[in-house]
């Protein structure tokens, strides 16, 4: 799954590197959406390139909403723990869920990050509890990448969107070894044609089932402050590589 990620770049760097000029709405020059380490949990609001504006950044947030919500209610929808935080939509039901099947066509997305983080079980015991250790993903060459998804627009004229996942690839399955997911990632090279109108289904799995090989990706293993009750893990070093005697892979 997908529920932590990284983004840190200024939005004119993000709009140099995905080739986009405009930025939709009225915002401010000195507008900026950072972030060292997110939880999706939060729904923060991120940048996202839409298929409405595919030359623009717009401000949308994570966690995808039914159309007849509105999206300032937000915190009383998600609740219900069915939801689960609406963060992640499973590639497999994007065709037949009644809130995706509404938005593969025309409502599919791109999330510009850093990167993102998935736990790892270690399979040792600590005081009973499995002990988990955060993962931080990244692309190799240092560049960003994109995360696709999919968004609805809310009753209130608000977009709310969600990270499409599949079934994990070997490097990914692991690392992400409890759930065996991962995040659907488009290759630069694909990402207009992800954005365009008038694919079909298969031209849209086909898309998911070739998305980033995964050999382009570089993954190691953070600090647990990614975790921490107590400590804000929202600060530049938290992707900073730890070393545990529990953790045996490494794909640096």
């Amino acid at each position: 799954m997908c529920y932590n990620t990284r983004q840190s770049r200024k939005k004119a760097e993000l709009q140099k590197w995905a080739n986009v000029e405009a930025l939709v709405g009225n915002i401010p020059d000195d507008f900026e959406l950072i972030y060292f380490s997110v939880s999706g949990f939060s729904h923060p609001v991120m940048w996202s390139i839409t298929q409405e504006r595919p030359d623009a950044l717009s401000p949308n947030m994570w966690g995808i909403m039914p159309s007849k919500q509105n999206q300032a209610d937000y915190k009383e929808y998600f609740k219900n723990p069915k939801t689960f935080g609406g963060l992640n939509a499973k590639s497999e039901k994007l065709f037949d869920h009644f809130i995706y099947r509404y938005s593969w066509e025309h409502q599919r997305c791109l999330i510009p990050v850093d990167g993102f983080f998935e736990p790892h079980n270690t399979k040792v015991k600590v005081k009973g509890k499995d002990f988990k250790v955060p993962f931080y993903f990244s692309r190799k060459d240092g560049d960003p990448l994109f995360l696709a998804g999919i968004y609805t627009n809310t009753a209130d004229g608000r977009r709310t969107f969600s990270v499409l996942t599949k079934e994990a690839t070997p490097m990914f399955a692991a690392i992400h070894n409890d759930k065996k997911r991962r995040p659907v990632i488009i290759d630069y090279e694909n990402k207009d044609e992800w954005l365009a109108e008038g694919l079909n289904q298969d031209d849209v799995q086909n898309l998911i089932e070739e998305d980033l090989w995964e050999g382009a990706l570089a993954a190691h293993p953070v600090t647990k402050n990614l975790y921490s009750r107590t400590i804000d893990p929202n600060y530049p070093e938290i992707i900073k590589k730890e070393d545990y005697v529990e953790v045996s892979i490494d794909f640096a």
